[in-house]
């Protein structure tokens, strides 16, 4: 299958292409030339099986040049080092199902993709002699997801951005408590759009990125969004049994790059039977501005208590507004100026009423965050992270618009974010034993200002060639 750019569908990659370029030469972000479709036939066959099994049914149907048992050696080396050998847990608690995706090795759901990204590059610069720079910026649980997924792997160098002091410390010290020559940690001195902003021009600078083959670890990598489709036909079909195939199940998905709901959608696309997507936010709610008013508008971003989630330009909404505009790549290129100049978009009531048929949205704000958590461990006897916290609050707001069983996406292990989660349930936590050590470890870790120059700089002096 090749891959065309959301800007212009005459720019064609293949999939080992798609993989290293990130982005498209143009600007755009890569996409599927089709989107693969599965029967409820096909469902009912894939019922029962183990998520290993179901993510080498979904990645094959895209990557269809590698041989399958090769896909299937590098997704149980994937997920080898997941505390739960289900790999994505469901748990029901009164109202709605929660499925857990934070049992990797940084307790994030981020490890579901970044552990098989980590894993591909390994395999595909070794088969191609390649040497990579991997440059990718966070919010919070990337960066340490990436950290996770390439340390002491051969071939690869990673250089990890994320806004100086605007992450948990937890999530900080997962990124430079590492000695691995290979890994580097870059504290920017802005937001995380900042960090976000330096990686993108970085990768629209065609003659940088190939003197220094650098590549993408962010959502902008089509991988990411892959590997995370998976997961929503293996809640499905956890939860659904092969009878009642075909019943449609709400999924509710804190998200503020858009990359985690976006698997979603083209999950739905491929035919999973999911009614709504319920795009929960919290105070940077650009996300639901747009899917309740169609209109997309940068703001400046406010700290809050779920970090992850402080983002005000959604990388991976461009890709939706490819399927939005019925893949009219030259619209796209059209909105996506505008985004550039105006710092917005509006869509007309016609487009809106297409949002209206896929998604909802509501935003939670910190005080809502810590009566959640507290609401949560009180009624279910059942801890969560603020950012689940925010999926969970959205859920209870829009709760007489789902009309079917509804699952809730738990994004991270609540120990991550100990301050807050104290505060709501009113005791002390216990740590898991990967982030118990954390504390004792030395910190690596380099401040730079928020400037384009400087982290080209830096990885002038120190990437592999």
């Amino acid at each position: 299958m090749n891959y065309i750019s959301t800007r212009n569908k005459n720019n064609i990659y293949s999939f080992e292409e798609a993989l290293y370029e990130g982005l498209s030469s143009d600007g755009g972000l890569l996409l599927p030339e089709n989107i693969p479709h599965l029967t409820y036939s096909d469902l009912e066959k894939m019922n029962g099986s183990h998520y290993i099994d179901i993510a080498g049914k979904i990645i094959g149907l895209y990557w269809e040049e590698l041989e399958y048992q090769i896909l299937k050696k590098l997704l149980h080396k994937s997920y080898a080092t997941f505390t739960d050998k289900r790999i994505v847990p469901v748990e029901k608690l009164e109202h709605f199902y929660i499925a857990e995706l934070f049992h990797g090795p940084t307790l994030a759901f981020k490890d579901l993709a970044m552990q098989f990204l980590g894993t591909t590059f390994e395999y595909m610069n070794i088969k191609t002699g390649k040497y990579i720079n991997i440059l990718g910026a966070t919010s919070g649980d990337t960066g340490s997801a990436a950290i996770y997924s390439v340390k002491g792997k051969s071939r690869i160098k990673v250089f990890i951005l994320y806004p100086y002091n605007s992450v948990s410390e937890i999530q900080e010290l997962q990124m430079v408590t590492h000695n691995d020559q290979n890994i580097d940690a870059l504290a920017i001195k802005g937001s995380f759009d900042d960090c976000q902003y330096i990686v993108k021009s970085i990768f629209m600078d065609d003659n940088f990125k190939k003197n220094y083959n650098v590549v993408a670890v962010n959502s902008i990598n089509w991988l990411r969004i892959l590997a995370q489709i998976v997961y929503y036909f293996s809640i499905y079909l956890t939860i659904v049994k092969k009878d009642e195939i075909g019943k449609k199940l709400n999924f509710v998905v804190p998200t503020g790059n858009f990359g985690n709901v976006f698997a979603g959608y083209l999950a739905k696309k491929m035919g999973l039977p999911i009614d709504k997507l319920i795009v929960a936010t919290n105070e940077n709610d650009i996300l639901k501005i747009f899917i309740t008013k169609g209109i997309y508008k940068v703001k400046n971003v406010k700290k809050t208590y779920s970090p992850s989630m402080d983002i005000t330009v959604a990388s991976n909404f461009e890709r939706y507004l490819y399927y939005l505009l019925d893949e009219r790549d030259n619209e796209v290129a059209k909105y996506m100026a505008e985004l550039r100049d105006c710092s917005k978009i509006i869509i007309s009531n016609e487009l809106l009423d297409k949002v209206h048929e896929d998604f909802l949205s509501e935003s939670t704000t910190n005080s809502e965050i810590i009566d959640t958590i507290s609401r949560t461990f009180k009624k279910d006897h059942y801890i969560v992270d603020p950012h689940t916290a925010c999926g969970i609050n959205a859920y209870y707001k829009l709760s007489s618009f789902c009309k079917t069983d509804t699952v809730c996406l738990a994004t991270a292990h609540y120990a991550k974010f100990p301050e807050i989660v104290e505060k709501s349930i009113e005791q002390k936590i216990k740590y898991p034993s990967v982030i118990e050590e954390l504390f004792n470890k030395k910190k690596n870790v380099t401040i730079l200002n928020n400037d384009i120059e400087s982290v080209k700089d830096y990885i002038i002096g120190k990437a592999l060639n």
